[in-house]
């Protein structure tokens, strides 16, 4: 988990250049592969084991209500507490997102909710659960490693609304233990980010 957690996208594809930013989804998606062989050769377990299960319409709905919610809590977050904190947003990451090509934005849209849900919900809170024994401290870790990690790309004063919303992922998987639902509310909120602001 600790190893997972490091920047190795950085490392192995430093910098901001199309190619670099390439190389790193690359990377992203080879430590998905990595987990979930992880889960399936070496642990001998089914993706179940870290919420991953067929979906059902429950999956779609709770979803969309949950990006609603994150999409929401974000631009309550932007109007009244930013200008109480004296906070501005960072919007220059943002719109570096925005110029790239619109093929590598849906593909980052894909790929980052997949690894991110997989990772920081399914994984990390199923098996830190089963070490500590304490679920509610495990998701507390998951959700402290899930914020810290968006801090280099997206800055500090985001790093709230990124809190915000992965409180209610945390909530979201504690509550229905069903992945897919996490993936569905990560891809819409994004999408909002993307392609709305």
């Amino acid at each position: 988990m600790i190893v997972i957690q490091l920047p190795i996208a950085g490392w192995l594809a430093p910098g901001n250049t199309f190619p670099a930013l390439l190389r790193g989804e690359f990377v992203f998606w080879g430590l998905t592969i990595l987990i979930v062989a992880y889960v399936c050769c070496l642990e001998h377990r089914s993706l179940a084991s870290i919420g991953l299960k067929a979906p059902t319409w429950k999956t779609l709905v709770y979803g969309i209500l949950a990006a609603l919610i994150m999409v929401g809590g974000a631009m309550l977050l932007y109007v009244y507490l930013f200008p109480v904190l004296g906070l501005q947003p960072n919007t220059s990451q943002l719109a570096n997102v925005q110029k790239l090509p619109l093929w590598f934005q849906l593909a980052i849209l894909v790929r980052a909710p997949v690894f991110e849900e997989i990772f920081y919900r399914g994984f990390v809170i199923e098996r830190l659960s089963e070490i500590l024994r304490l679920r509610w401290l495990a998701a507390l870790i998951s959700l402290v490693a899930f914020t810290y990690a968006h801090l280099a790309y997206w800055g500090w004063e985001t790093l709230i609304v990124v809190a915000f919303q992965g409180a209610v992922l945390t909530a979201l998987y504690l509550w229905r233990r069903d992945l897919g639902a996490n993936m569905i509310a990560h891809f819409l909120t994004d999408a909002v980010a993307f392609f709305v602001f």
